[in-house]
């Protein structure tokens, strides 16, 4: 057996094994999940990404298929030993301290080194036959943001970010995609089957990123998906994919 070969296979049994490991852990998760659905509209569309930042890469909100999906996922962190600056700080120097290591992992491939700026570029990997390239189109002290770029599973952009609140620290992670492919959209949206897998994923990193701001996640995490319909979205659907 080659080594190319080896690698698949090892890539392989080591993604599986992670999707049955963090599946179990979220199946027995005692932390609460608030999750509601939603019909959404126009205004849950992302603001279009400034110029300079688009090229033949950029998979866009247009280049997808099927309906928008707006997903926020939102936790309350008490006993927070980080300000909102100090905590995004940190997950920009490193992703990979609140993303879950078992089914995903990051790759920086642009001047990532030292922090997030904008137009560097990385790839999430995750389980399934795809990459997660991103290109940041935003960066601010409370929160940067990704815009997905051609390969990924999605269109669409994603922003991590956090405030104070009240007597907690708010952190959010907040996504505008759709599937990037029918192949996707029916997974996605039919079986269901990359989306959960998704929200298993951004569930683990709300509660990754409570401890690593010394607190402790209150009320659980709430996520909130509004879907958004085709005639609401820019551009024609790329009926070629």
């Amino acid at each position: 057996m080659g080594t190319g070969v080896k690698r698949s296979a090892a890539t392989v049994a080591r993604w599986t094994a992670g999707v049955l490991l963090v599946s179990w852990r979220y199946l027995w998760e005692i932390t609460p999940l608030h999750r509601t659905v939603e019909a959404g509209d126009r205004s849950d569309v992302p603001r279009a990404l400034p110029d300079e930042l688009v090229d033949s890469r950029n998979q866009l909100l247009e280049h997808g298929v099927g309906p928008l999906f707006r997903r926020l996922f939102t936790v309350d962190v008490t006993g927070a030993h980080l300000s909102a600056e100090q905590l995004i700080d940190v997950i920009a120097t490193d992703l990979k301290r609140v993303i879950p290591s078992e089914v995903t992992t990051v790759e920086d491939i642009g001047a990532c080194r030292g922090g997030l700026q904008v137009g560097d570029e990385m790839v999430i990997r995750i389980p399934g036959p795809w990459n997660g390239p991103v290109r940041v189109v935003h960066r601010s002290p409370t929160c940067f943001r990704f815009a997905t770029l051609t390969g990924h599973l999605e269109a669409g952009q994603i922003e991590f970010r956090a405030r104070p609140q009240a007597e907690t620290l708010r952190f959010e992670i907040e996504a505008w995609a759709r599937p990037a492919t029918r192949l996707v959209h029916l997974l996605y949206t039919h079986v269901r089957l990359a989306k959960e897998i998704q929200l298993n994923m951004w569930v683990r990193c709300c509660l990754a990123t409570a401890g690593l701001a010394g607190g402790h996640p209150r009320s659980g995490v709430t996520i909130t998906t509004r879907v958004v319909g085709t005639p609401f979205l820019p551009g024609p659907e790329a009926e070629s994919r």
